[in-house]
């Protein structure tokens, strides 16, 4: 279980550097189905491995010009603290539950990847009006949304791993006139600081496979730097849609039981 999970996590970095999606998504399921975690120590091993490997992505991205970066510490503002409320609520799950979490978790873990490849399918198909690359002032209302969104997607991620991608990038397509890019640098810079403090919170639990982790980076540091400057060159459709539906299959086999 060496290389099999760099390969894994350079295959994951190569789409999340381009389009911003898919990092928790994919690879909480993966380490379940493919290399047999638990659910809970899935969940921890993805999201400190998405923090290293999405900062050094969201640090390029900010060189290429590609991030809105007051519009994702409004995000943070609300999707930190919840994110930690999340992990704090798997913990009250373990000590009233027992082993019986990994079931509890699963569940959830399920609901939220079948709503996500919902998100995906959605995302891939609307069309929203031509947006230029002029610099954007938020609003109060902007603000309001954004911290609204943070504490929403934050508390999912803390319990799941899923949503610094697939929820927060779809928010900020319907929401926000931002190009495609900055959409996709934007949603990384966020993912970014969220993740780290979900991650360093599992970590304290000792939710997290620190040489899993170690060798994903691996793969998924040179892969986001590829994919990154990718982004929008190539055409996202068909990698959309083929993404949603592993989400929505994946989401199917861990909600429902046997």
């Amino acid at each position: 279980m060496t290389w099999e999970l760099s390969l894994t996590g350079l295959l994951i970095g190569l789409l999340v550097g381009m389009t911003g999606m898919g990092g928790g998504s994919l690879m909480t399921p993966i380490l379940i189905l493919v290399f047999d975690f638990n659910v809970v120590l899935a969940v921890g091993t993805d999201i400190l491995h998405g923090a290293i490997f999405k900062t050094i992505g969201a640090a390029r991205h900010r060189v290429l010009g590609n991030v809105h970066a007051r519009l994702a510490l409004w995000l943070a503002l609300g999707s930190v603290p919840a994110s930690v409320a999340g992990v704090y609520v798997v913990e009250l799950l373990e000590a009233r539950y027992g082993e019986e979490v990994n079931e509890i978790a699963s569940r959830i873990l399920g609901v939220a990847l079948v709503l996500g490849g919902v998100g995906f399918f959605a995302k891939t198909f609307i069309h929203t009006r031509p947006v230029d690359d002029s610099p954007y002032r938020l609003t109060n209302r902007d603000r309001i949304l954004a911290f609204v969104i943070g504490v929403t997607g934050g508390f999912v991620l803390g319990l799941t791993s899923v949503g610094s991608g697939t929820f927060f990038g779809l928010m900020l397509l319907l929401l926000f006139p931002l190009t495609a890019p900055k959409i996709v640098g934007t949603d990384l810079f966020h993912a970014a600081i969220l993740l780290w403090a979900a991650g360093l919170a599992h970590l304290s639990a000792d939710n997290v496979d620190l040489n899993a982790t170690a060798w994903l980076a691996l793969g998924s540091i040179p892969g986001i730097l590829i994919g990154s400057q990718l982004t929008v060159r190539l055409p996202e459709r068909a990698i959309r849609v083929s993404l949603a539906t592993v989400l929505f299959l994946a989401g199917v086999r861990l909600a429902v039981p046997g």
